[in-house]
């Protein structure tokens, strides 16, 4: 049908948008199963299936604002054309696989972000940005973490002090069936707003090449596709991250991870109902972080911690650069 109504170009660049999809899938599964799996409440392949079926879950729960943030809301939708779309993807996928393959939870999320202002700023100028959603996305660079270990930490000193007075056993079995249903509604959470991101993507390219008819809307086949797409690369799994998510910040056990997962999807659910296309990736690991700090110092390892932060602060700029760059070869050829 699509070979019908768009030309060739069109596709690859919608195939592309949903590569990248595919991408924060497998760049960010750790997010949902590290807790998980480090503490062997699942396999590895329980996992990836229990976290990609929450990932395509959110679409009988999540709105769409998100996507209107991205595809309206950090550069002028008037003003983008398939080359910015082009060195946008082009920036984001060359910062994910890099710090995919260094094993670094960096956020996909803000590489798209960034190589959307990459490229917006280099076909029109810094008018181009859209100061409203821009700003509550950079913004959430710097909450969004530190929410997520208040939070966490919060509930670790709550908890701890409810079940003062229960045996380990007996506390940690519980923790254990709160653990798998507060990992199901971060799964729920981490799809709900990665997944539209690339929707934003998709549908400002249909809205500017003039195959998106009526208003500024996302189509239900853009949805279902992105929702598939990222669900098949968190079946791919992130094993790299997963290691440095579940064992090299902190140690998890059933009741820091019941804490982790429940702290981040409060976090990341709050932001996708404020259409902020939030970090994912920064929410869970401030969330886990906190669980580490609420037991003792000594239990987080802040050298490890402060490599993630680094990478954090240098994604949107590093994958801007790439993005413009992508952006100028594609005008040249």
């Amino acid at each position: 049908m699509l070979e019908h109504a768009f030309p060739i170009w069109l596709i690859a660049l919608i195939v592309m948008a949903l590569a990248f999809d595919f991408l924060n899938g497998l760049h960010d599964a750790a997010n949902s199963i590290a807790t998980v799996v480090t503490t062997r409440l699942l396999s590895p392949l329980n996992a990836v299936l229990f976290a990609a079926f929450g990932n395509f879950a959110a679409y009988w729960f999540m709105g769409l604002k998100v996507a209107d943030t991205v595809g309206k809301g950090i550069v002028d939708k008037d003003i983008v054309t398939p080359s910015v779309v082009f060195g946008a993807l082009g920036g984001a996928m060359f910062w994910n696989v890099l710090t995919w393959l260094k094993g670094i939870p960096s956020s996909s999320s803000h590489a798209l972000i960034g190589g959307l202002l990459g490229a917006g700023i280099a076909h029109a100028g810094f008018d181009a940005v859209q100061s409203s959603g821009t700003t509550k996305t950079l913004l959430a660079i710097v909450i969004s973490p530190m929410l997520g270990f208040a939070i966490a930490m919060a509930m670790m000193l709550l908890t701890s002090w409810l079940f003062r007075g229960f045996r380990p056993k007996r506390a940690e079995g519980f923790f254990k069936s709160l653990h798998l249903f507060s990992a199901a509604a971060y799964s729920i959470s981490h799809g709900g707003n990665d997944a539209q991101k690339t929707m934003g993507v998709i549908t400002v390219l249909l809205y500017s090449t003039g195959h998106l008819h009526g208003e500024f809307h996302v189509p239900e086949w853009v949805v279902i596709s992105c929702y598939t797409a990222i669900a098949l690369g968190t079946l791919s799994g992130g094993w790299k991250i997963i290691k440095t998510m579940g064992t090299k910040l902190t140690k998890l056990n059933h009741h820091t991870g019941f804490c982790a997962s429940t702290a981040g999807s409060i976090v990341v659910f709050g932001a996708t109902a404020m259409g902020i296309p939030v970090s994912t990736t920064h929410a869970i690991t401030g969330s886990v972080v906190g669980t580490g700090a609420a037991r003792k110092d000594s239990s987080v390892r802040w050298s490890v911690a402060a490599r993630v932060v680094v990478a954090w602060f240098i994604t949107i700029p590093a994958s801007a650069i790439v993005g413009a760059v992508v952006y100028t070869i594609s005008r040249i050829l």
